[in-house]
């Protein structure tokens, strides 16, 4: 027995009467299309979940390696910010401590890695893909690489300063001028005392050692004479010794001179004797220590022959405030 078709009807308010509802071509034509649009992107949905839950064998190798790369990476970046840590630790040492050995100036920062810039962070490890992982692990390398190489001219330098700093030692005047063992020949101290020709205060830039004329006068470093010749300003016969390095002394007052301009002298070596020539008021010697074009109080440097009892009763002697001999 064969079922008849389902007839639908509807009420027409403009006929007021039933009539049979039939639907049009367009329509069904758009349902469909909507049909089939909808199982598609089901369909699309479907396959993407699938992917995302349910990737490949060759996803999942490809997920793995990436997985490896990130924790790779984060591993070597922790031994990289270990290196720099250890790397300013050379650089703060070199700066305050090997530096200061030798007196010389620290290397600013720019000087140790000129290609050195701040580079921002690409992104947080968890979002890098492996082209900005290698990018970003080959700048940080590079910034090393660039302080390396900063640092090992640094030692280089270091290195060549050690090797003066035997001569170096040698243009420091270290020793007294004259023979002075019972510490009773200075008689006046640098800084302001009386002057004795004027009377007044007036700075006085060197010490004076009292001796009889003709008592010995030792150059107390090595180094070339500069000047050896009698000096019309007060100094009389002196002598002025370029020891390198900055350093420079003066010996005057001399009755006679031994050194000639630009012989070399070693420490301890004659290089005259005692007078009173010049502005003078007594035989003696007076004698200056010049740092970077700057007189300096020579009593600081005697350190080379007296003992520490010494040496702090030689510090009160030429404290005493007296009357210059020159």
């Amino acid at each position: 027995m064969r079922t008849s078709e389902k007839i639908k009807y509807f009420y027409n308010t403009h006929t007021l009467r039933y009539e049979k509802l039939v639907t049009p071509l367009r329509v069904k034509l758009l349902r469909i299309f909507g049909f089939i649009a909808a199982a598609l992107t089901t369909s699309f949905i479907i396959v993407l979940i699938g992917q995302r839950y349910f990737p490949s064998a060759n996803e999942r190798t490809l997920m793995q390696e990436n997985a490896n790369l990130r924790y790779g990476y984060k591993v070597l970046d922790k031994q990289i910010e270990e290196l720099e840590q250890r790397l300013a630790t050379l650089e703060k040492r070199d700066n305050n401590v090997y530096r200061s050995i030798f007196e010389s100036k620290p290397i600013p920062d720019s000087a140790r890695a000129k290609m050195l810039e701040e580079i921002a962070e690409l992104k947080k490890v968890s979002s890098m893909g492996q082209d900005q992982l290698i990018t970003d692990m080959a700048a940080q390398l590079q910034r090393l690489f660039n302080r390396m190489n900063a640092q090992q001219t640094s030692f280089g330098s270091i290195e060549k300063m050690i090797e003066r700093k035997e001569d170096l030692l040698a243009a420091i005047p270290a020793i007294q001028p004259v023979a002075n063992k019972d510490l009773e020949r200075v008689a006046s101290g640098f800084g302001y005392r009386i002057d004795p020709i004027y009377k007044v205060p007036k700075m006085h830039a060197g010490l004076d050692f009292t001796a009889p004329t003709g008592t010995p006068i030792y150059a107390t470093a090595d180094g070339r004479v500069k000047e050896a010749n009698f000096n019309t300003g007060g100094y009389g016969n002196h002598v002025v010794i370029d020891h390198g390095f900055g350093y420079e002394t003066l010996y005057g007052h001399m009755v006679r001179i031994k050194a000639r301009a630009g012989q070399t002298v070693k420490r301890g070596e004659v290089i005259g004797w005692v007078g009173s020539t010049g502005k003078s008021t007594g035989p003696h010697l007076h004698y200056e220590v010049i740092k970077g074009g700057t007189k300096i109080d020579p009593i600081y440097f005697f350190y080379n022959d007296l003992t520490p009892e010494q040496y702090n009763r030689l510090l009160q002697l030429a404290a005493t405030r007296n009357q210059s001999f020159d």
